[in-house]
């Protein structure tokens, strides 16, 4: 047998080493050892997140199945980053009564989840996308109703695994026009042959709207809310950044490198989506009470906002994408972290009123969440700014400039909102539902620190995005 092909699969294969790990130590630890597990856990994936960075061979392998190349190692080093970044936040809940003696099960889970975003990200054939999608979608329906006993918990899961199954079949559905009209699944071997015929038009229909039950683009975000509010804090947050990076990844790798030719078909689809989505997810984030559904409709206009580089179809676009899934990354997690504090300190409140008064009881938790807000309003010179720059400056640069226009004026909307957060922790008066002054544990510390120079000093070291811009190739990627 050939174990070449292995070596191509450098970071799925250090994944696979640190999920037996800790798969082996939970089973046979005694109860004792088990309060060990979290920082074995973040020590062994800190390694796992290192080993990433090193370089790896890049080239196909299975037969073309699977693909490795600079971006998708930029790509999977992003999602690990985040998934670091929820380890750390997830200390204080796996403490809590009914989580305690099931922490293995979140960090092996989490890791499978994230598995199948690597083979979403590394897909050479569509039937290579659908396992790692589906890899990635069950498993985290799990993670959604993992307090299985609160009633929000088990909706949340409910509703995710019937969303995934439904956008599940609508893919298979679309991907059977498509193997009908051209006899294949590769990529590489469907780019020469994909025209603007019916068949396969409605092929792609049918996979961009499974897709874009991932990406929660609208009108197939109506699940987001409900999951956000409903799943453990930590599972939101992981949700919101990585499961939205890997798809957003995942459609932009299919439409440069396999329906480049019919552009004029989806470009004006994707035009629409990100109008619609932009706008409805910051119009329905006003309305919100609870902080959870705030950043559901938040991350619902970050998937619009996405959707502008992809839109670009160029190598400048694809740079500012995965830039912004970044920068996205660090803001919205710093953000997360701050809920997740409070929500462990109120015995679950994720009100936006209990926040009020927080800069007087909690001034450093207050600096982290205006910096995070802010970096996700756009306003500079938070990494925020520069991401939401690039973005527009790729759309531009294709002479979509009322898609711009659209965007920015929607930009403004979105800080009306997002200050409404400022307001309850500088302005208003601390009450009953209130958080009094309290230390976050040494773990979440972290996760915020690193959040905090991430939101910082990523917009400022353009170093960063000139490295992901060196490893763009659209043909070969």
């Amino acid at each position: 047998m050939d174990f070449s092909n292995f070596l191509l699969m450098q970071q799925e294969m250090s994944l696979m080493a640190v999920f037996v790990i800790l798969f082996i130590y939970d089973v046979f630890c005694s109860d004792k050892g088990k309060q060990w597990f979290q920082p074995i856990a973040c020590i062994l994936f800190t390694l796992h997140t290192a080993w990433g960075f090193l370089p790896a061979l890049t080239g196909e392998a299975f037969g073309g199945m699977f693909v490795n190349s600079d971006m998708t190692v930029i790509m999977k080093n992003i999602l690990n980053i985040a998934t670091l970044l929820v380890f750390l936040q997830v200390n204080n809940w796996l403490k809590s009564h009914d989580t305690v003696h099931k922490r293995g099960e979140f960090f092996t889970i989490t890791l499978v989840t994230l598995l199948g975003m690597y083979l979403m990200i590394s897909a050479g054939n569509f039937m290579m996308l659908y396992i790692g999608m589906e890899t990635a979608s069950l498993p985290m329906a799990c993670l959604a109703a993992f307090n299985k006993y609160r009633e929000k918990s088990a909706e949340a899961g409910a509703k995710y695994i019937l969303i995934s199954a439904l956008s599940s079949g609508v893919m298979l559905f679309g991907l059977s026009f498509l193997y009908g009209s051209m006899g294949t699944m590769y990529f590489s071997d469907m780019t020469a042959q994909v025209v603007s015929e019916p068949l396969m038009i409605v092929g792609f229909v049918f996979f961009f709207s499974g897709l874009a039950f991932k990406l929660s683009l609208v009108p197939f975000h109506l699940w987001t809310a409900d999951v956000y509010e409903g799943a453990p804090t930590a599972v939101t947050a992981f949700l919101s950044v990585a499961s939205k990076g890997a798809a957003a990844f995942a459609l932009m790798f299919t439409l440069y490198k396999v329906f480049g030719n019919i552009e004029v078909v989806w470009n004006p689809i994707l035009w629409w989506s990100s109008v619609i989505t932009i706008t409805a997810g910051n119009l329905f984030a006003i309305r919100q009470k609870d902080i959870k559904r705030f950043f559901a409709f938040s991350s619902i206009s970050q998937a619009g906002y996405i959707l502008l580089g992809i839109i670009a179809g160029t190598p400048l676009g694809m740079n500012a994408t995965v830039y912004y899934v970044l920068v996205y990354v660090f803001s919205n997690l710093a953000a997360f972290g701050v809920i997740s504090a409070i929500e462990n300190r109120t015995n679950g409140n994720t009100l936006i009123s209990a926040f009020n008064g927080l800069y007087k009881s909690n001034p450093r938790l207050s600096l982290i969440m205006m910096l995070a807000v802010f970096s996700l309003g756009g306003i500079p010179p938070f990494a925020g700014f520069f991401s939401k720059f690039y973005i527009f400056m790729a759309a531009a640069d294709r002479g979509q400039f009322l898609l711009v226009f659209i965007a920015l004026l929607n930009t403004v909307v979105s800080l009306y909102y997002y200050l409404l957060i400022i307001k309850a922790m500088f302005i208003k008066e601390g009450d009953e539902q209130s958080v009094d002054c309290f230390v976050t544990d040494g773990y979440n510390k972290i996760s915020l620190i690193l959040c905090t120079a991430g939101i910082l000093a990523i917009g400022f070291l353009s170093c960063i995005y000139e490295h992901i811009g060196s490893k763009v190739d659209l043909f070969n990627f």
